[in-house]
């Protein structure tokens, strides 16, 4: 009695090692594969995210080779303008603006009501153009500006479009 005691207590941990070794080795094989899906799902994420922001960023002047190039005046004796440093300096100009009485005058409104239009997000779009967000706290627009970077680096803007959205 005491000897098949014993062999059947040996046949039960024979089986306990077999069933938790294949528990343990497919847990193993599980988790790769759930791995390497979440990796795999991970990746297209990016890649459609990078995609999204290559096709947010196409017009915009870092982006925009032909109109960097337009502040490369080396060739023909004039100054160099690095459009790392201009895009800068025209979006905290436009942005001055703002403190205007009677709000930013390149929002293409006049001010109505108590509330003045100034100007939120700004976008510089190449070597001439520049979109923008504004609004007076109330109402919203966007306007399409042109600016000139005049030989002293001195900028001047002009309204192209405005477009004031209904409440």
């Amino acid at each position: 009695m005491k000897k098949s005691l014993m062999l059947y207590l040996f046949i039960l941990a024979i089986l306990m090692n077999v069933f938790t070794y294949m528990f343990y080795s497919r847990e193993v094989k599980f988790g790769q594969e759930r791995y390497d899906k979440t990796t795999k799902k991970l990746r297209d994420s990016i890649s459609l995210v990078t995609t999204k922001l290559a096709d947010a960023d196409y017009f915009s002047l870092e982006h925009n080779e032909n109109a960097q190039n337009y502040f490369d005046n080396s060739a023909s004796g004039g100054k160099v303008i690095l459009y790392e440093k201009l895009i800068p300096v025209v979006t905290e100009k436009l942005l001055d603006l703002n403190a205007s009485p009677n709000g930013n005058p390149y929002t293409g409104q006049d001010k109505i009501g108590p509330n003045k239009f100034i100007i939120n997000k700004v976008k510089i779009l190449n070597h001439r153009w520049i979109i923008a967000d504004y609004s007076n706290g109330e109402m919203w627009g966007e306007v399409l500006l042109k600016y000139f970077v005049a030989d002293d680096e001195s900028i001047t803007f002009e309204v192209i479009q405005s477009w004031l959205y209904q409440k």
